[in-house]
């Protein structure tokens, strides 16, 4: 049950925001080196919104592409299943 519920975190929306929020996380040091060694905050600035740009391209875009999966499901279903025959 415990990968289930991974995998179902993971998946999601919240997975989505989990992993944006682990990757701005982990830039931090690199934002303040940036910080440090150009003396000014407009280079990380521009390195956030480049990380923001490229995680959403990711996450949004081309995630959905390679799994199969679109945005708005228009799809109707092509069978109709009698369900009474089975039904007392």
């Amino acid at each position: 049950m415990g990968l289930l519920a991974g995998v179902a975190l993971v998946a999601g929306t919240k997975g989505t925001i989990l992993f944006g929020l682990i990757g701005f996380r982990v830039s931090i040091p690199f934002l303040l080196r940036l910080r440090r060694r150009l003396g000014t905050w407009r280079a990380p600035a521009i390195g956030l919104v480049i990380f923001a740009v490229m995680f959403s391209l990711s996450a949004f875009v081309i995630g959905p592409a390679i799994s199969g999966q679109s945005g708005t499901s228009n799809q109707t279903p092509t069978q109709q299943v009698d369900h009474s025959s089975h039904h007392g």
